[in-house]
């Protein structure tokens, strides 16, 4: 069993206690984000650090969306 801490950009996102380690190119899913695993880092024998790329969600576009459904009058 491992403990395993999923880290993007300095920030801990995730840290579980698992059987197997994610190895580097998995796709993943943290809080209902996708992303993929860049790097996995073993500090002890238990302790593993991964680091993580999640995809980025541009606000813009369901900003956009929004208003065509707004009343005008």
């Amino acid at each position: 069993m491992f403990v395993i801490s999923f880290i993007e950009n300095r920030t801990v996102l995730l840290c579980q206690f698992r059987k197997q380690a994610p190895s580097e190119g998995d796709a993943i899913s943290i809080k209902g984000r996708k992303g993929k695993v860049v790097t996995v880092e073993s500090v002890d024998d238990k302790h593993i650090h991964v680091q993580v790329a999640l995809k980025t969600i541009d606000k813009t576009k369901l900003a956009a969306l929004d208003n065509s459904k707004k009343k005008k009058k």
